[in-house]
Order: C-alpha cells, then sequence, then structure tokens
C-alpha cells in the first residue's frame, strides 16, 4: 500500500472520530511528504472557508504561494483540515464545521486556531499539516497535542493566498511528528535551497535563557512542575542556562489587549463585505469581537500598534546575551470544550510573532497524572530559524519524540 492509500485509510478510520479533515482532494499526487492544509490557505479545487460558513461553497482557484512550494517540493496535498473560525480563537470548537477533538482524550480541545492541523497530525493521518499562527495558532496546537510545531521568523514563508486574521501578526507554519520533519517542510515552504540534514545543536555551552517571571502568568500546576523538569533535564545535557531573562517591553496584559485589538480590526477589514452582505454567515460570538475592536478609540488602536512595534524594535537586545529562549508553549495542558476558555492562552507565545521571531514548540512528555502531553517552545533571533530547529532536534533526543496518542497505533 502506498503511503497515500495509508494516509487515506487511517482517515477514513478515524477522522469521524476526530473531525480534524474537512475536504479531501480527490486524487493527490506526489512522492514526497503527505500534508493536510488549514482551511484558511488556498489549495486549488479545494473549499477556501477559513472556517466560517459564509465562505462555505468558496473553492480555492489557486494554489496560495505556500502550497505551491510544497508541490514543487513533491508534496502530496492530502486535503484541507478544520479551524477556529477565521482564525479567531483557540479551541477549534467551530459552530459551522463542527468540534476538532484532541486525539489524547474525547471532549478536550486539540487547541486553536490550528486545532485541525495538531489533531491530524497527532493522531497519524498525515505527515505534515499547515497551520497559521497569529499570536501562537501553530504551537499551541502543537502542545496541547503532543506535537512539534513552528513558527517561523515573519516573512520567512509567503501568505499569499491566505485568509488573513491580521496582516501584521500572520504566520505560515508547519506541524508534524519530529523535528526533522519541521526541517523538511521548513526547507520546501522557505526556500533555503539547502539539502544538508538536520544536525542537532550541541547543547553542551549553548547559552539558554529561561523565561523568567511565569509567577505572572497563572500557570497550571502541572505545567509548572513539567517545565521545571524539562528545565533541569536541559542543564543536565550541559547548556548553559541562564535564569533571569524576560522579553523586553513585553507585558503579558498589555500586550494580550494589544495583540487582540490588531486581530480584530484587521480582521474586520479582511470580511467587512461579507459581513454586511452575510452577517448570519457569522457566528455570534465572532460578529461580537470584531465590534468590540473596531469601536475602540482610534488612540487605543494607535497605541496597539506602537507597542507591538517597540517589541519588535527591543527584541535583538536580548539574544545578545543568550542563544534562545525557553519557556512553556501554554499556560495549561488541553482542557474540556465545556471549561471556560482561558485568555492567557498566548501569554509565552504571542511575543515571537510582536517580534518576528522563530519559535518552536517541542514536546517534552506525557503528564503522569492527567495523561496529556506537555511543551516547551524554543524562540530565537529573527531569520535564525534554523539554528532555532537545530535547538529544537537537540531537545527532541533529550526528552524523546512524540508517541502516539492511545488508539490510534
Amino acid at each position: 500500500m502506498s503511503r497515500v492509500a495509508e494516509y487515506r485509510e487511517r482517515i477514513a478510520r478515524f477522522n469521524p472520530r476526530l473531525n480534524a479533515f474537512i475536504d479531501l482532494a480527490e486524487n493527490p499526487q506526489g512522492e514526497g511528504l503527505c500534508y493536510g492544509v488549514k482551511s484558511n490557505i488556498a489549495v486549488k479545487g479545494l473549499p477556501l472557508t477559513a472556517g466560517i460558513e459564509a465562505y462555505r461553497g468558496e473553492i480555492a482557484p489557486e494554489d496560495s504561494e505556500a502550497v505551491a512550494r510544497l508541490r514543487n517540493s513533491g508534496a502530496v496535498i492530502l486535503g484541507t483540515v478544520n479551524m477556529h473560525e477565521a482564525a479567531l480563537g483557540a479551541t477549534t470548537d467551530n459552530v459551522a464545521y463542527g468540534r476538532t477533538q484532541n486525539p489524547w482524550r474525547d471532549g478536550y480541545t486539540p487547541g486553536g486556531s490550528s486545532g485541525g492541523s495538531g489533531a491530524a497530525v497527532a493522531a497519524g493521518l498525515c505527515d505534515v499539516a499547515l497551520g497559521s499562527d497569529t499570536m501562537g495558532s501553530v504551537r499551541i496546537p502543537a502542545a496541547y497535542c503532543g506535537v512539534q510545531g513552528h513558527k517561523p521568523s515573519t516573512g520567512a514563508v509567503p501568505t499569499d493566498g491566505v485568509v488573513a486574521l491580521s496582516h501584521l501578526l500572520d504566520h505560515i507554519g508547519p506541524l508534524a511528528r519530529d523535528i526533522e520533519t519541521l526541517w523538511n517542510a521548513m526547507n520546501s515552504l522557505a526556500h533555503w535551497g539547502d539539502t544538508s540534514k538536520l544536525v542537532p545543536a550541541d547543547l553542551a555551552g549553548l547559552r539558554i535563557g529561561v523565561w523568567t517571571g511565569l509567577g505572572e502568568v497563572d500557570v497550571e500546576a502541572p505545567v509548572a512542575t513539567a517545565f521545571a523538569q524539562a528545565v533541569d533535564r536541559i542543564e543536565q545535557a550541559g547548556a548553559q542556562l541562564l535564569q533571569q531573562v524576560s522579553p523586553p517591553d513585553y507585558a503579558y496584559g498589555k500586550s494580550r489587549r494589544a495583540g487582540l485589538l490588531v486581530s480584530e480590526v484587521e480582521g474586520h477589514g479582511v470580511h467587512e463585505a461579507r459581513l454586511d452582505a452575510d452577517p448570519a454567515g457569522f457566528s455570534e460570538g465572532f460578529r461580537k469581537l470584531l465590534a468590540w475592536g473596531i469601536r475602540r478609540p482610534a488612540e487605543e488602536v494607535t497605541a496597539a500598534y506602537d507597542h507591538i512595534a517597540k517589541i519588535r524594535t527591543s527584541a535583538a537586545d536580548l539574544f545578545e546575551t543568550c542563544d534562545v529562549v525557553i519557556a512553556p508553549t501554554a499556560p495549561q495542558q488541553a482542557f474540556p470544550f465545556e471549561a471556560p476558555v482561558p485568555a492567557n492562552q498566548a501569554d509565552f507565545t504571542a511575543w515571537a510573532n510582536f517580534a518576528a521571531l522563530p519559535a518552536t514548540a517541542v514536546f517534552s512528555g506525557v503528564d503522569p497524572d492527567t495523561g496529556l502531553p506537555h511543551s516547551v517552545q524554543v524562540i530565537g533571533a529573527t531569520g535564525r530559524d534554523r539554528d532555532v530547529l537545530a535547538v529544537a532536534a537537540a531537545l527532541e533526543a533529550v526528552f524523546g519524540k512524540p508517541p502516539m496518542p492511545p488508539g490510534f497505533d
């Protein structure tokens, strides 16, 4: 059986339970890695809905630039995967296209907004899935679903042919079950033109900044414990840990509000015409979020952009003293759909979007008590994607590669 046939068989067997894939390509072609693509990224001939009911039936006339680059590398596009409506949210509890279940536990969110991407990779329905990441939407699903995910440096992967949420903050990035596959995907997406193999970084002597001030964020006890254990293991592997590292000018509450405001203002601009023509095609919750954004005073919107610009300018200073920064990927593990959605999901991820930095979510183990995966995030200087992935590969060697969730072997 071919690799494509194996994946199509697994999709037929497991997707009814997960609701990860939404539309399948009729006759996928290629000899390379097999991909799922988030449904806000254009795949020629498949619906381009961005998880929005109002766009149901819209067919992409051409591939996005990212998908075109993948096809040129021989990639197989299996189909498109579910997402949080319009990429504005972090649960993938989609009112139009249904919930995507976390493969680690039914009834739990896979994260968002690229939840279908995380679930599809974790359950072994594809080699790689493309997601979009505005404030953490590749890395949070990677963390909740126990896989690896990379948000590239700003501009490394083109966003042409993507239904945007925020033109300023959006990134396209891959999720996979191992760092080497992420490396190969990024080689195609970013046109590195580098045929060399991934070489894990030597942790001995590597200057790793440990994100300080975790007490200012409501970090779940299992996450805090797992991160402390991960830091100990990294130090035992020979890394030089710098314990007092804090992103310059990044303030959790202020930054969170700035990111949401920019996303909602720019998202309204993207969807304004369709919102006016078909308001019922958008959920009430989504309409309320955009309405809040566009009602904010102009000076508040300007201040949000200024805050993000200041963070982007000052970020380089931190990497004069350390090679990379590590932090928990998210302050919590996956949680039930019925639970309140934490406001702080992106507190450790949004900095990389604001500051144009590459960042990789690395699986760091399964919690012995909760049975859910943990994740450590590696963040590096802008343009240093390969260095960040090399460090991520070294951490993968320390923590081990992600296991298949129970029931999906």
